[in-house]
């Protein structure tokens, strides 16, 4: 199998620009269930025709549907798999595993692609992702070649891999910092960026900001590592931008000099960085929109327009012509599928010279502003007929016309089954205190009265088993690279030996390790559940609850009925998960405590939490806090302790159980907000 190159397509320029300038495949979004809502995006019509357009030249389309839903959102949803379904799309690119239910019973004709979003960064990600029928998985943009290479080896699911384009600072899928300022959620389609202000870190400003990714001058590599596709990032970027980056990788591929001086200059944030994929993971990877890069814009935007002026002729034409004394003219072309076979004039006898093979390609070959070109000829030509030009460029353009319109067919794929709506039962107005820790150093003695205990698997011990038993929960990273899960598979066994009995994931590749232990797995709000079905699909994976995706609503929540379900009632929520540490100095990590703090532009301080140097996380400045409110609807509720003192996690409790008022500044979070 070829490499394919995968380019964004943000609406119908930027589709042309994709397929002009030599994207195999691209990926587009409709109007609602898509990771950029705000891009001009195709409707149920527009997509059939980018469908037909991009199959009348060789080129496949991916629809992104990937984004999370509410249960309320769920019958649309069913919709939009019926217009997908019927604009005859090669594959979907989804995250939320509810989506993913519905296609394979709706639409199980559909390929599934894992969405970035899904934040598979290691086999066992991916070994789930095969599991729950994805034929691709589109990896997460942090990580490097080695742990490429060993995904490949590993697991039998084919990969692609961001090349180039925008750098979340998070990631993807772990991102929660614009719904938390603003109410719009990155993974409802809808970020506002915030990570682009300026955030300063220890007197370095943009902290959150990273240059773009450029991978293109490693095709090579990637290839060989086992990635089957080739992604570009921008669906919200001007044609031009698509053009080049496009026009860059075809070349790349093709074993040609890319032009990347044209490509940065058309969009840069100070240059590029292959920083994850190198393992190289310094202050050199950050960067911001300068003029000058704008100014370079502006400079080459006329030029790289060039690139997808015309029709790229990409797709080879088999030609052959009979001229007959006495019977008209037989012109037929195929692409090897599709055969188009045209009659026309009877030749006639040849005033000077006759036809040969030459003269007839020299006019056959005239295939400019279509996306064929001539491959083979095989002409059958009586000696001393003459058929004009005139006539024969014609037969050859009604029958490109036709082939075009042939291979531009769309080919529905069926849908089957009615949508049913779920039946959400009654729940009891009783629910279970939990208690989450981030250090042992932090239980305290009333610890012991609550329902769970949550701690991360490297701070559980003996004594701690022996002391909560069953109620002990062994909490996995949300980031765990490639090859540490077997380190911790090794451990969580030997904890296991010593009588634990639970584990937390927070990722899907979380609950291949912990199924591998044999440990009952408790879900994570990392796993970003919003919808009655999303926990049902978790529930045949085998866990047992689910800690509810903190940007649920009250009233969202309520919809998911019958399951067992919680949230965090209490916390300084995770708002970005790093790869790149913001708060890392000009010497690394050296003389970090593992808790450090950036500011906003207005001096509002979030703290920087360490994960044993392999990845950190940011903390809102405030904690949720929602005790003094009625929590009826959900079965238990956890507090979320991150950096507090032992003291200040025995007084939240306290203040907790006895529904107080909170004693200091505090967020609601969005529980009581309708989430964009």
């Amino acid at each position: 199998m070829t490499i394919e190159v995968l380019a964004p397509a943000g609406g119908d320029e930027q589709l042309i620009a994709a397929v002009r300038a030599g994207a195999d495949a691209v990926y587009l979004g409709t109007g609602s269930f898509n990771a950029r809502r705000n891009a001009a995006n195709f409707d149920a019509d527009a997509l059939k025709k980018a469908v037909s357009y991009c199959r009348g030249r060789g080129v496949k389309v991916h629809v992104t549907c990937n984004t999370l839903v509410t249960d309320r959102e769920l019958p649309l949803l069913y919709e939009e798999i019926k217009n997908i379904a019927a604009s005859g799309a090669d594959a979907v690119i989804v995250q939320d595993l509810a989506v993913a239910a519905m296609f394979r019973e709706h639409c199980p004709d559909m390929p599934l692609h894992a969405s970035t979003q899904m934040t598979i960064h290691s086999a066992e990600g991916a070994m789930m992702a095969k599991e729950l029928g994805f034929e691709r998985a589109v990896l997460a943009r942090e990580v490097s070649l080695d742990e490429i290479r060993a995904i490949h080896e590993r697991v039998d699911i084919e990969l692609e891999a961001f090349v180039h384009g925008a750098l979340c600072m998070s990631v993807s899928g772990q991102c929660y910092l614009s719904a938390m300022l603003g109410g719009r959620s990155g993974n409802r389609g809808l970020c506002a960026q915030p990570c682009r202000l300026n955030f300063n870190s220890k007197g370095r400003e943009y902290a959150l900001s990273l240059k773009d990714l450029s991978l293109i001058e490693y095709v090579r590599e990637l290839e060989e590592a086992g990635v089957s596709s080739l992604k570009i990032e921008g669906r919200m970027k001007r044609p031009e931008y698509v053009a080049a980056a496009t026009s860059a990788c075809r070349a790349a591929v093709n074993g040609e000099k890319p032009d990347m001086d044209s490509l940065k200059a058309v969009f840069s944030r100070s240059g590029f960085t292959d920083g994850y994929f190198s393992g190289r993971r310094g202050m050199d990877m950050f960067g911001i929109r300068t003029k000058d890069d704008v100014q370079a814009s502006a400079a080459v935007l006329g030029d790289i327009a060039a690139l997808y002026r015309n029709e790229r002729q990409s797709v080879p034409v088999a030609a052959r012509l009979s001229l007959r004394s006495g019977k008209p003219a037989l012109l037929s072309v195929t692409d090897g599928k599709h055969i188009i076979e045209l009659s026309g004039d009877v030749p006639e006898a040849a005033k000077i010279r006759g036809m040969d093979v030459e003269s007839v390609r020299r006019s056959l070959e005239k295939m400019g502003g279509t996306p064929f070109f001539l491959d083979t000829l095989e002409a059958e030509i009586d000696e001393g007929l003459y058929l004009s030009p005139s006539k024969l460029n014609a037969l050859r353009r009604e029958a490109l016309e036709q082939l075009l319109k042939k291979r531009s067919e769309i080919c529905p794929k069926m849908v089957i089954g009615d949508f049913q709506p779920l039946i959400s039962a009654k729940r009891s107005t009783q629910s279970e205190l939990r208690l989450r820790f981030e250090t042992a150093e932090q239980i305290f003695p009333e610890a012991d009265e609550a329902g769970r205990i949550y701690l991360p698997y490297s701070e559980i011990n003996e004594a701690l088993i022996r002391r909560f038993g069953s109620k002990l929960i062994a909490e996995l990273p949300r980031f765990i690279p490639e090859g540490d899960g077997e380190k911790i598979t090794s451990r969580l066994k030997t904890m296991k030996e010593l009588g634990l009995e639970n584990g937390c994931a927070g990722t899907i590749g979380d609950i291949e390790i912990l199924r591998n232990v044999g440990l009952k797995i408790f879900g994570g709000f990392s796993l970003n559940a919003l919808n009655s079905k999303c926990v049902d699909e978790l529930e045949h994976l085998g866990i047992s609850d689910v800690t509810l995706s903190f940007e649920n609503s009250m009233k969202n929540a309520a919809y998911i009925g019958g399951r067992s379900v919680g949230i965090l009632a209490y916390g300084y929520l995770p708002l970005m998960l790093f790869r790149s540490c913001p708060a890392r100095g000009k010497n690394g990590c050296m003389g970090c405590s593992g808790r450090d703090k950036i500011k906003d532009r207005n001096g509002t301080e979030f703290t920087v939490m360490c994960g044993g140097r392999k990845y950190s996380t940011l903390l809102n400045s405030l904690p949720l806090y929602i005790g003094d409110k009625e929590l009826s609807g959900v079965d238990f509720k956890t507090l979320y302790y991150t950096v507090e003192s032992k003291e200040r996690c025995r007084s939240v409790y306290r203040i907790f159980r006895e529904g107080a008022e909170f004693d200091d500044k505090r967020t609601n979070g969005l529980y009581y907000r309708e989430l964009l």
